[in-house]
Formats: structure tokens, sequence, C-alpha cells
């Protein structure tokens, strides 16, 4: 099954701005926990190639998603909340349900940018220590096609 193509932004500002309503009703690690990989997001954003920022991005995702159930399930009242705080919670809880949805998204980012030998996983400028070919240095053989070293 093919998902649907999500831009890394997309989901950055929407978990941004239910994370911003849910700190209405919850102080203290939620946004400290959210803020922090949300900013791990931005990370991502700004290096579309690099594999560790999308990989920190999904893995820490998916631990708010821990987090979150944690800290909702102990500092959610039942009663006394005003109509601000119940949005506040609600934001909160919906955040929380999309964040799956959301983790699978940036689970395929991951594997187009090479993750887990992805398609995008190419040859490194690394050689590994079986290869067959020699090595190509810049330096070799200057000195055979009539180039002296130059004197300092």
């Amino acid at each position: 099954m093919e998902l649907p193509t999500v831009n890394l932004k997309t989901i950055l500002l929407v978990h941004w701005l239910l994370t911003t309503w849910g700190c209405i009703t919850f102080s203290g690690p939620y946004p400290w926990a959210n803020f922090t990989i949300l900013a791990v997001g931005v990370w991502a954003v700004a290096q579309r190639d690099s594999i560790d920022a999308i990989s920190l991005f999904l893995g820490g995702l998916a631990a708010t998603i821990f987090l979150d159930i944690v800290h909702i399930s102990i500092f959610y009242q039942r009663a006394g909340f005003t109509d601000t705080e119940r949005f506040g919670a609600g934001m909160a809880i919906l955040s929380l349900l999309l964040k799956p949805l959301s983790c699978c998204f940036i689970y395929h980012m991951y594997r187009e940018r090479g993750g887990f030998l992805g398609p995008s996983q190419e040859r490194s400028d690394y050689q590994t220590i079986d290869s067959p070919e020699a090595p190509t240095d810049p330096f070799v053989g200057s000195e055979g096609r009539g180039h002296s070293p130059q004197g300092y």
C-alpha cells in the first residue's frame, strides 16, 4: 500500500500548532519533550539528505508517543477544567493520536533518504576493505607525467 505524499514541513506545522495548544493545559515536561523533537524535525527539513536527522526525528517522535501517554494520563483531570483547559487537553490528545500516522510518513521519508539500504543508498566516497579495486590517489603519478615536484 502506497502512502500519499506528505511534506515534512506540514507534519512539523501541524504538530507544532497542536503542541502549542496542548501547552495551555499541560506544562513542565510536555512542552520540553515535544518542542525538542520538533527542533530535531526542523534540522531534518534543513538537511534534506541527512539520514541521521530524519532517523532522530522518527525515533524522537515515537518516544514522545509514550511520553505523552504517560504525561496526559498523570496530569489529566476529569473535573475542574475550564473550557480553555479542555480545549488544550483535546489538542494534546489529538496530537498524540496523529503521531503514529506521522511516524509512518516519516518512516517512508527515512526510506527515501536511504535508511536501511533504501533506494537512494549510493556508493560512498569510502572504499571498503574487501573492495577489489585499487584506490585512486590523485597525487600518485604526477611525477611520471613530466611534472616536477615544486619546492617551497
